[in-house]
C-alpha cells in the first residue's frame, strides 16, 4: 500500500494523459503550470522604482513594507482578482496592461476599465476586506506587483503620505465614474474611444504610461466594447482633429483636455 502511495504525481498525470490523450495541462486542478501565486518573487530594485507610492513612505515605513511586496507575471488571459474571491493583496500593474470586467446574470461580460503601468487598484475593496466585485484580467503578458492586506492597513496606520496617495487615488476615481455615469451609454464610439484613453494616461491613476500609451487597437476593443474597425475608425477622426497621433506600437496623445470633450 506505500508503495501505491508514494507513485511520483507527474507519472499519475502522464498516465493519464496517455489514457486520454488530454495534455496534461488541460487537466482542470491539475495544471503543469505554477500558479500566479505560485510564481511570486521578491522586486527588484528596477522595479521597485516603478511602485509610485513607496517615495511618499519614510525611510522607517519603506524599510518595513518593500520586503514584503512580491511582483509575479501573469500570461494573457489570465485572471489577478476574480469575483467572490477574497483580496489578500493590494495590487498594481509594473508594466503590462490589465481590463477590470464583470459578467452579468445573462452572460454578457461588461468592462469596466482598463488598468495600465503604475497603476495600483482595488483599494476599496482591501479597505473593506471583502471579496471581489469584479474580475481583473491580463490583456497581455504583465507584470503585476502586490502588498500583503495585513500591510496595507499597517501603512493606513502608520504613514501619512500613504494616506495622502491613497485618498488621492480615491478621489481621482469618483471623478472619474462621475464622467462616465454623466457620459452615459449615448455617448458616440468617438467619444467612448476618448474616454476611455483619457483614463489610460491619467497621470495620477497610471503614472508609469508615459508620453506613448502602448496598446493596440484590438486591445482598445476589448476595454470599449467596439469592433476593431470601429476602433480604427474613431481612432483616425482623432488623429484629424489633432488630437492625438498613431504611431507604431501606440497612441500619442498630443491634446489630453481634449480627450474629455463632447463634441465628437
Amino acid at each position: 500500500m506505500s508503495g501505491i502511495l508514494s507513485v511520483d504525481f507527474d507519472v499519475m498525470l502522464s498516465l493519464g494523459r496517455q489514457l486520454t490523450g488530454i495534455p496534461i495541462g488541460s487537466f482542470p486542478y491539475m495544471s503543469a503550470h505554477p500558479t500566479l501565486l505560485e510564481r511570486r518573487r521578491l522586486l527588484t530594485e528596477d522595479e521597485l522604482h516603478g511602485v509610485p507610492w513607496l517615495p511618499h513612505l519614510l525611510p522607517d515605513e519603506r524599510e518595513r513594507v518593500v520586503p514584503e511586496l512580491r511582483v509575479s507575471h501573469a500570461a494573457p488571459g489570465e485572471l489577478v482578482c476574480r469575483i467572490g474571491r477574497p483580496a489578500t493583496y493590494w495590487f498594481g500593474v509594473i508594466d503590462g496592461l490589465l481590463k477590470m470586467n464583470t459578467v452579468t446574470g445573462d452572460g454578457r461580460a461588461i468592462t469596466y476599465s482598463g488598468v495600465a503601468a503604475g497603476g495600483w487598484f482595488g483599494e476599496g475593496t482591501v479597505l473593506k476586506r471583502e471579496p471581489y466585485r469584479y474580475n481583473i484580467q491580463a490583456l497581455r503578458n504583465s507584470r503585476v506587483a502586490g502588498l500583503p492586506v495585513d500591510t496595507f492597513h499597517w501603512l493606513l496606520d502608520h504613514s501619512i503620505g500613504f494616506n495622502r496617495f491613497v485618498m488621492n487615488q480615491l478621489n481621482e476615481r469618483l471623478s472619474q465614474f462621475i464622467g462616465v455615469v454623466s457620459a452615459g451609454r449615448s455617448a458616440s464610439p468617438e467619444q467612448r474611444v476618448a474616454r476611455n484613453l483619457a483614463e489610460l494616461v491619467n497621470p495620477v491613476l497610471f503614472p508609469g504610461v508615459g508620453e506613448v500609451l502602448r496598446i493596440t487597437q484590438q486591445e482598445l476593443a476589448y476595454l470599449v466594447g467596439l469592433s476593431r474597425q470601429r476602433v480604427n475608425e474613431a481612432l483616425a477622426a482623432l488623429e484629424a482633429r489633432g488630437v492625438l497621433r498613431i504611431e507604431y506600437g501606440g497612441l500619442r496623445i498630443l491634446q489630453l483636455d481634449a480627450l474629455h470633450r463632447e463634441d465628437f
